[in-house]
């Protein structure tokens, strides 16, 4: 530490300190050499933003979420040195493509190869893409080509009872659009999440709160649900198979009808089928962690029987993706296009396969590059729902809960 020697001609010492980088060695302002620009010979710190704090901040703006986003796009997968495409983030805290995360753990390398964390076994069998950093990734780009800021998660305003709010029916197909939202004008947007099915129920995603189909056999399928997983199912996110009614029954043979023939029927006439993921699904990598979430229209363009492990005949379908937002899991711009069918092992001892023969109702138009009604949708069988946003928060709809002796009642 070196001394100054301070002289009796300078006074007493003003209470004025500049702060040094190193400990205990404050600099006082007499003492101090001629400083340039108001800088501190001994380190970075500016003088000059001390004032501007006690009157109550500065005025310069700041770009803190500018900084934010190019730290997003700043942050590559290890293994191709790209952005993460679905990206997977480890307990230790890094990002990984999930293919890449799936090649290096098929190694048998159950540890981080940045920091050799050891991976959780639920983890390493059945990764699950960290949606959040994708929105983020993808509201990060937007920012950065219209060099603007913005919030990064929409946010999906709850009520606390469970009234329908959205103005369709119950046999509505295709997306839910602003028009159809009264109460906040934006329609059901994909990445919307609910805390259980009761709450996606309101908003007309997905009207069954127990079902996996929402449908009729001589109308078609309006949505799809999946949850609970089965063994034989496989989901790409892109593009998944799906089991029908009845999967679980090792013994009988499905037939299509009903719920089934409901999605046969929307794979012959090329119907949009909303599809709602929930955390239940253990068995897939593109499932929220929790709650469930709208992640776009799909439409079945192969249905077929196959023979289970005891013999017995079980309903599949082939759902791809066909959504003009893009999907949750991933930081893209734009939403789908059309895309060849993905080969299936299974393919080879279907039996029963139907595919559509001529043009799907709903499908891609090259003029105006989105997707659209090619067709006029089905004509809805069911009353059209009627909201009044301020008749829903003036007076709520009955809730029915269990009183004295454990009996139904409504309050």
């Amino acid at each position: 530490m070196v001394r100054i020697k301070l002289s009796r001609s300078i006074g007493p010492l003003p209470r004025r300190i500049f702060r040094s980088s190193l400990p205990l060695t404050p600099w006082y302002l007499p003492c101090c050499p001629p400083m340039i620009d108001g800088k501190c010979p001994n380190c970075s710190y500016d003088p000059s933003t001390d004032e501007e704090e006690i009157v109550g901040g500065s005025s310069k703006p700041t770009t803190e979420t500018n900084d934010e986003n190019d730290d997003v796009l700043d942050n590559y997968c290890s293994f191709c040195i790209e952005l993460p495409d679905r990206p997977v983030t480890t307990p230790c805290g890094h990002n990984f493509c999930l293919e890449c995360f799936k090649k290096w753990m098929k190694q048998g390398k159950q540890t981080c190869p940045n920091c050799r964390t050891t991976i959780p076994t639920k983890m390493a069998s059945t990764p699950r893409i960290n949606t959040q950093l994708a929105i983020t990734m993808r509201m990060a780009k937007l920012a950065r080509s219209k060099g603007v800021g913005g919030s990064i998660t929409p946010k999906v305003h709850c009520i606390d009872h469970y009234a329908i709010l959205v103005t369709i029916p119950k046999d509505h197909f295709g997306p839910i659009v602003a028009e159809n939202d009264p109460t906040r004008n934006r329609g059901v947007l994909v990445g919307d999440k609910w805390k259980d099915r009761m709450e996606c129920r309101q908003w007309g995603a997905h009207f069954p709160h127990i079902a996996r189909v929402a449908g009729q056999k001589n109308q078609g399928a309006q949505s799809v649900v999946l949850s609970g997983g089965y063994t034989q199912d496989e989901d790409h996110g892109e593009w998944f198979t799906y089991t029908g009614s009845g999967g679980r029954n090792q013994f009988l043979d499905h037939q299509f009808n009903n719920t089934n023939e409901a999605l046969r029927l929307s794979c012959r006439k090329g119907y949009p089928v909303r599809v709602v993921r929930s955390h239940k699904e253990k068995q897939s990598s593109y499932a929220p962690e929790a709650g469930v979430r709208y992640d776009g229209v799909y439409r079945i363009d192969i249905c077929w029987s196959e023979f289970g492990k005891n013999g017995e005949k079980v309903c599949r379908y082939l759902f791809v993706r066909c959504d003009n937002e893009p999907a949750p899991w991933t930081s893209d711009l734009s939403g789908d296009y059309p895309r060849t069918l993905p080969f299936i092992e299974e393919f080879r001892d279907a039996v029963d396969i139907i595919e559509r023969n001529g043009d799907p109702s709903w499908d891609f138009d090259e003029e105006k590059g989105c997707w659209l009604w090619k067709k006029p949708p089905p004509l809805s069988k069911r009353p059209l729902n009627i909201v009044d946003p301020i008749e829903n928060a003036l007076n709520p709809p009955l809730k029915r809960t269990k009183g004295a002796g454990g009996k139904a009642v409504m309050k």
